[in-house]
């Protein structure tokens, strides 16, 4: 159907008509150019004679926001109310848009600072998590015990050297899916290892030394007799039973147990040894270590005493001298020795570094020497060559107090005054409570 022709182009304009037109095209030259294309772009005709919209409207004073007449200047009245009000919503909508950023960047900089390292770590952010190929050099003995976890051979792989950090090899086994079951053992690898070529290892038989096994330094003769009895065919209640006629095997009868007379080392034992065999080497191995050094076979037990005391305190080699210098101080002046691993051992709670009130107060605990005077009933453990040494050859020095003050890297603070010991605690307390990492080896 053709269009209808428009009326309004056949007839003359009504007066009405006329001055409508006339008002609109006033209208637009009086307007800016800006506003005059709002106007211009309005598709439908005026709807009413200027004067009588004018005055529908509400004044522009009317449309002032409160608390906001700064932003009126007396120019801005006569322009269109339109145009004011699109210029006020814009810098409404600015000063919004930067209190948002602000308070973004705000929040984001406190999280960052609180949670920075750990979110970096989970990103991946923080730099490399392994080795590279090519750079394995060297060796490095690694014992996995009877039931341990990927996450705990981890741990034992960074210790040793193998693997660049603590769960290096634990994030590839996640990645990769790797269900691998570890068996019990002593193997040998390298150091700097990828931790892909770490579990290619240790799932070839020939790096499992047979029969052999891994003593540690500072750890206790149960588990060392449980060890032992992972990787041999020696069970675990001969051994336990060999151990209990400690006599047997020279060490005196001062000494309340074993503890302390097994040298902690390397071992390969012959397919057929039996529990008394075994006990022997390691006692054996301890003597001649103590010969080396001078030990008259009469202090034997004080030495291994205070070197265990001095190997469980440490929190590296290098302050070892200094811990047994604290202790013999103390002895010397009379004062108790108020060690928490000597303690912790009396009450069957070595896994923390902390003890109770209660713990400290039980005098029926031999080992306790916040009650009793001078060195513990005996070793706390089984010391190495080093704490040995530093129990036979202190550092010269007036220290009475030590403490660790980071607990991740045994970092000590060594102290004459009970003031400067008390300042190094507050340390040791305001790091455990700056992480929740931190807090971990705190509890």
């Amino acid at each position: 159907m053709p269009d209808s022709p428009d009326p309004r182009a056949e007839r003359a304009l009504t007066r009405r008509e006329r001055r409508e037109r006339e008002l609109a095209a006033e209208a637009r030259r009086k307007l800016p150019s800006a506003a005059a294309h709002d106007v211009a772009g309005a598709a439908a005709p005026l709807a009413a004679p200027a004067p009588e919209r004018q005055a529908a409207e509400p004044a522009p004073e009317d449309r002032r926001p409160a608390g906001l007449e700064d932003l009126f200047a007396p120019e801005h009245a006569e322009r269109p109310a339109k145009r004011r009000g699109s210029r006020l919503g814009c810098l409404i909508s600015a000063l919004i848009v930067l209190l948002l950023l602000g308070g973004v960047v705000a929040g984001g900089l406190w999280v960052w600072s609180a949670y920075g390292e750990r979110i970096a770590s989970v990103m991946g952010w923080d730099g490399p998590h392994d080795y590279e190929e090519g750079q394995a050099t060297g060796e490095a003995l690694v014992t996995i015990s009877e039931g341990d976890t990927g996450e705990a051979i981890s741990e034992t792989l960074h210790e040793a050297g193998v693997t660049l950090e603590s769960d290096s090899f634990y994030r590839h086994l996640i990645e990769t899916g790797d269900e691998t079951t570890f068996q019990p053992g002593v193997y040998q690898l390298q150091r700097k290892m990828t931790s892909a070529a770490a579990l290619e290892a240790l799932n070839d038989p020939a790096t499992r030394l047979e029969n052999t096994v891994l003593i540690t330094e500072g750890s206790f003769a149960a588990d060392a007799l449980e060890n032992i009895a992972e990787v041999t065919d020696v069970p675990l209640e001969e051994l336990q039973a060999a151990a209990e006629d400690y006599t047997r095997f020279g060490i005196p009868e001062e000494a309340p147990s074993i503890e302390g007379y097994l040298f902690p080392a390397t071992y390969t034992f012959d397919p057929d040894a039996t529990a008394d065999d075994v006990i022997r080497v390691l006692v054996d191995e301890m003597f001649e270590r103590l010969d080396a050094q001078g030990v008259a076979p009469e202090n034997r037990f004080e030495i291994l005493t205070m070197a265990a005391l001095v190997q469980r305190e440490a929190g590296g080699e290098d302050d070892m001298p200094k811990i047994a210098r604290v202790f013999y101080n103390r002895i010397e002046q009379g004062m108790l020795l108020q060690s928490d691993a000597t303690v912790a051992y009396g009450a069957d709670s070595t896994h923390t570094v902390w003890t109770t009130d209660e713990q400290r107060a039980d005098a029926s605990n031999p080992y306790n020497t916040y009650v009793h005077e001078g060195l513990p009933a005996g070793p706390i453990g089984l010391p190495g060559e080093a704490a040995i040494a530093a129990a036979i050859s202190p550092a010269e020095g007036d220290w009475l107090y030590f403490v660790p003050v980071d607990l991740a890297t045994g970092e000590t603070v060594f102290s004459s005054t009970l003031a400067e010991h008390e300042a190094a605690v507050a340390r040791l307390q305001e790091w455990c409570r700056a992480s929740e990492e931190n807090s971990t080896y705190c509890e």
